[in-house]
């Protein structure tokens, strides 16, 4: 998983703030006349992508730097950079006067701070660990940017998207750069389970994120191995050993792109197209 968005398995507090109150805020962010929804920044990428389905373009003061990198975006770029994007240090998100700041579990105490004084509400959300805490995240999205019935919407799409498969359980894992894994508890996990799958990281004794050494793939394999590497590079080094290629014949590599491991929200809906591709290759 992109170390930028890893946070702790604990559930994030939010600092100075929560959702309840950032939501109880936004009767008085629009009772001036004329009405208008709040001006959003957002310092996280899957943020952004939420913003982008869900939000008003006017509305979205700011998106994240990442949003506007080829190789971490969870968003077209063109459609990135119609949009101003920071860094998230306090200065750039202040000066872009946003009445509420949308982001991840991780934000510099300078920033927090900053928003404090000047009565910005933030609101941070840890990466979701399933489906359905997306969908949940995607609601609440909404409802503070004055859309709930898009949030609902968008919601509702992706659940369909996941809905899971009466498939017989096929044995997998998903290998990123290094042999890196995700496990039990994660959002990969939660979505391989839905398309049919059995995530193979239980059976190795790994954690919700850890490394599986080549030694453990070559003595118990999985059935598919969905590989970051062969997708981004066409390639992976690891699984091109010898003793991994000798295996092919009861391991399938199947590409899977990064960009959807990073994100839950409307990203879920493109990464359940790609696993249930792959799993219907196998027939029921």
């Amino acid at each position: 998983m992109d170390p930028r968005l890893r946070g702790n398995d604990d559930k994030v507090r939010r600092p100075w703030t929560t959702i309840g109150l950032a939501l109880a805020l936004i009767p008085l962010l629009v009772s001036a006349a004329p009405p208008r929804s709040p001006r959003i920044v957002s310092t996280n990428p899957c943020v952004d992508a939420v913003l982008m389905q869900i939000a008003d373009p006017a509305q979205i003061a700011g998106i994240s730097h990442y949003s506007q990198d080829a190789r971490s975006t969870s968003i077209p770029l063109a459609q990135a950079r119609r949009f101003r994007a920071t860094s998230g240090t306090a200065e750039e998100v202040v000066a872009l006067r946003p009445d509420i700041v949308i982001t991840g579990p991780h934000v510099e105490p300078a920033t927090i701070a900053a928003l404090k004084r000047m009565h910005i509400a933030l609101v941070q959300y840890p990466v979701p660990d399933s489906v359905t805490e997306s969908a949940t995240q995607v609601r609440e999205i909404a409802a503070l940017a004055g859309h709930a019935d898009r949030g609902r919407a968008l919601a509702g799409r992706i659940e369909a998207a996941a809905r899971p498969s009466p498939a017989t359980p096929l044995p997998a894992l998903i290998w990123q750069s290094g042999g890196l894994v995700p496990g039990a508890g994660t959002l990969s996990d939660d979505l391989l389970r839905r398309a049919g799958f059995r995530n193979m990281s239980a059976v190795y004794g790994l954690k919700k994120w850890d490394v599986l050494p080549l030694e453990y793939l070559i003595a118990k394999p999985p059935r598919v191995l969905l590989s970051i590497s062969a997708a981004e590079v066409g390639e992976d080094r690891l699984t091109s050993h010898p003793a991994v290629e000798r295996l092919a014949r009861r391991i399938t590599l199947a590409p899977y792109p990064v960009r959807l491991m990073n994100c839950g929200g409307p990203t879920i809906i493109a990464a359940m197209a790609r696993l249930t591709q792959v799993r219907r290759g196998f027939g029921s």
